[in-house]
């Protein structure tokens, strides 16, 4: 009878116990600083400026561990998303940013941690999906120094923008 208690007292404390609480988070950057030289060529690779920078998101984001890295198809972002995944021994999953934040990609990412680059207009674009508002607008050209984090835990969402130089 003693345990028939035990196990009826552990059930009704189970039974009360809210739902374990997944919170998602998203980690937001344009590419870093592209290669200028050629004004025709729509797909450049990061200068050196860049490559230095791509390196330096993956330290900032050292402490961080990513469930999934994605990245627009393109070489700029894909440079800039790969040491981050190469630290999380992850690969770059693509993204098309013309389809962002769908049904299918927010069931894939819950309850994840997740790191997307983006462009100058796709990545605030895609902050504004997540948050269902038009809270920021696109990012300077010159400007490869945002890190947008969003946050969502039992469908609250929310946002902060920094500065990373």
């Amino acid at each position: 009878m003693k345990y028939f208690k035990l196990f009826i007292l552990l059930f009704a404390i189970n039974a009360c116990t809210p739902e374990k609480i997944e919170p998602t988070t998203y980690y937001l950057i344009r590419h870093a600083e592209k290669d200028r030289s050629n004004k025709e060529n729509r797909n450049p690779d990061l200068n050196t400026k860049g490559l230095e920078r791509a390196k330096k998101w993956a330290k900032v984001f050292q402490n961080v561990d990513f469930d999934m890295v994605y990245s627009t198809n393109y070489n700029r972002t894909k440079q800039t998303a790969t040491p981050t995944a190469r630290n999380n021994k992850l690969e770059v999953v693509m993204y098309d940013p013309s389809n962002m934040y769908t049904e299918d990609f927010q069931k894939a990412t819950k309850g994840k941690t997740v790191l997307i680059v983006g462009h100058s207009n796709t990545t605030p674009q895609f902050v504004n999906k997540i948050l269902e508002e038009e809270k920021y607008k696109d990012i300077d050209d010159l400007n490869n120094a945002n890190l947008y984090v969003v946050t969502i835990i039992n469908d609250v969402k929310n946002s902060s923008l920094l500065k990373v130089d």
